[in-house]
């Protein structure tokens, strides 16, 4: 259990439980070092995003939003997560509806994301 509390199991929250599953089990990223749900601000509005993976110094290293399996996953979700990279400054994105997952590393301004083939494991981890 991450967030040492309960939460109401929406279908996003299904996603986001899943995925950081995933990443911890499957792909071993350390536990101590996932945020879900972090607190940002960027043009003075309150926002939060789903996942945050630090690297080994503490520096946000992968930004993760979550969508229902029921959304598509479309270029509106790749602008809001780049949008909260914006303030977070990490160095590779990630999108997941829980059916289909896209990971790129965060483009510079003016250029396209170039998407991996798949997700990093944390031994891969730049610090």
């Amino acid at each position: 259990m991450i967030r040492k509390k309960y939460v109401v199991l929406t279908p996003e929250e299904w996603v986001r439980q899943h995925f950081v599953h995933y990443l911890i089990n499957d792909l071993g990223y350390p536990r101590s070092l996932c945020r879900l749900e972090g607190a940002l601000t960027y043009n003075k509005l309150q926002k939060r995003s789903d996942i945050l993976i630090r690297n080994r110094e503490g520096k946000p290293w992968m930004l993760v939003e979550c969508k229902s399996p029921a959304i598509k996953l479309t270029q509106k979700a790749f602008n809001q997560i780049a949008v909260y990279n914006m303030t977070i400054g990490a160095a590779f994105l990630a999108v997941t509806n829980g059916m289909v997952h896209y990971c790129c590393p965060a483009p510079l301004a003016g250029e396209d994301a170039k998407f991996a083939g798949e997700f990093p494991s944390f031994d891969q981890v730049d610090s």
